[in-house]
């Protein structure tokens, strides 16, 4: 990093004036040991799961649509798979808890640990030893698919309203800070979701007080807890791992909560529309790239932000220095 600023201090600009560009280039050094990290082999993986919470009315859409949307996935017809085409990535899809038989495919990891989660507003989502599979499922597809940078995406019909109890049990935050309206609730809706998160903390509280897995077995879900194991086994490869919105906010301060270093490897994305996800970042000490009032999850923003991300390393190594360049430093 010390290597990565004194190069950047010596480029044909004035400094400081390519802004947190500069900042995310020295930071992607000490994450990778490298001043020139490779981040071509991009994958976006997209963990699905189903969530009991959904029941109690939390959403504007059925469960059903949780399965509809990874066949959709994986006929490349969703908004992730267009843009992942645009910056290059690939996409993968993981089933860590869909409640439904889907049909094999290339791009399909199936990775299912149960058909969906208890509903939090009537105790834990799942075991302690559930979490753990999921989490080390999480691992695997960072290790089985070797990228250069990893991105998180999810899908789950019901996932704004465990994210939310997962962050208000590990915050303290009150649910009306926390709590918003998701796939577009109206405000029954919302007061619905917020009463749903009131009454897991509640319902959890033992659970939570004994810590972020136990936390994340009782008011979390099945592809948050696979999000956080790919944030663990990315930031112990040195790999850089660029977050996504509210869902992915949630593993992401989950995985912080396991791993104190973790934060380190991360790249905050954007800023989500989603009520809560601005208290998640500025908690993990991250600045997002964007802020296009995102809330659509699958890894969007992910893939939105990963030019920026290359474009931050091809600055640092492509750009001429004073002395290169033959241009005359400031007097």
């Amino acid at each position: 990093m010390r290597t990565a600023a004194a190069r950047q201090a010596r480029l044909t600009k004035p400094t400081g004036s390519l802004g947190r560009l500069e900042d995310l280039s020295i930071r992607l050094a000490g994450m990778t040991g490298r001043l020139d990290p490779p981040l071509e082999r991009a994958v976006v993986f997209t963990l699905a799961a189903d969530h009991g919470v959904a029941a109690e009315g939390v959403s504007a859409y059925p469960r059903e649509v949780t399965p509809q949307m990874v066949l959709n996935f994986l006929r490349g017809g969703a908004a992730i798979n267009v843009i992942a085409r645009e910056v290059g990535a690939r996409v993968v899809v993981a089933d860590m808890g869909v409640d439904a038989d889907l049909p094999a495919h290339p791009e399909l990891r199936e990775l299912k640990i149960r058909r969906g989660t208890g509903s939090i507003t009537r105790g834990p989502a799942m075991t302690e030893a559930e979490a753990t599979r999921a989490i080390d499922a999480g691992r695997q597809l960072v290790a089985g698919e070797d990228p250069d940078i990893v991105l998180t995406g999810d899908m789950g019909i019901g996932n704004t309203t465990a994210s939310a109890a997962l962050i208000c049990a590990l915050t303290g935050l009150d649910p009306r800070l926390v709590v918003g309206r998701g796939t577009g609730v109206d405000d029954e809706g919302l007061r619905r979701k917020q009463a749903a998160v009131a009454r897991a903390l509640e319902v959890n509280d033992a659970a939570i007080r004994r810590g972020p897995l136990a936390t994340l077995a009782a008011v979390g879900g099945l592809e948050i807890a696979g999000l956080v194991g790919l944030i663990l086994q990315a930031a112990e490869t040195r790999r850089p791992v660029i977050i996504d919105g509210f869902i992915s906010g949630a593993a992401a301060l989950t995985a912080a909560a396991m791993d104190g270093g973790a934060p380190d490897y991360m790249i905050a994305s954007h800023r989500s529309h989603e009520l809560g996800h601005a208290m998640v970042l500025e908690r993990l000490g991250l600045q997002p790239l964007l802020d296009l009032d995102l809330r659509l999850g699958e890894g969007t923003g992910a893939a939105l932000a990963l030019p920026l991300v290359r474009a931050a390393v091809r600055l640092l190594n492509e750009m001429a220095t004073f002395d290169e360049a033959g241009v005359s430093d400031r007097a």
